[in-house]
């Protein structure tokens, strides 16, 4: 079973809001996911959360991030470390 961690989009036309879930990778973008791990919003790059705990323990079983969910995994990082 292949299992994706990606953006889900939700929101209205012309303010977009994405929330970071795991799915199958047949299920479509915005449709049926497994758990939800954090959201983004575009409009303000800032204000976004991923739960890097539930992330890597996702990562463990198999599944894949995406580019864009792997960028913004990178960031919380490093605002994490820089937090510490």
């Amino acid at each position: 079973m292949a299992i994706n961690i990606h953006l889900r989009r939700e929101g209205r036309i012309h303010k977009p809001f994405y929330r970071i879930v795991v799915s199958d990778k047949r299920s479509p973008r915005d449709g049926r996911f497994i758990e939800q791990l954090g959201y983004y919003n575009p409009l303000n790059k800032a204000e976004f959360e991923i739960d890097l705990e539930k992330v890597d323990e996702w990562i463990g079983k198999g599944a894949k991030p995406t580019n864009t969910v792997s960028k913004l995994m990178k960031i919380a990082r490093e605002k994490q470390n820089s937090n510490e």
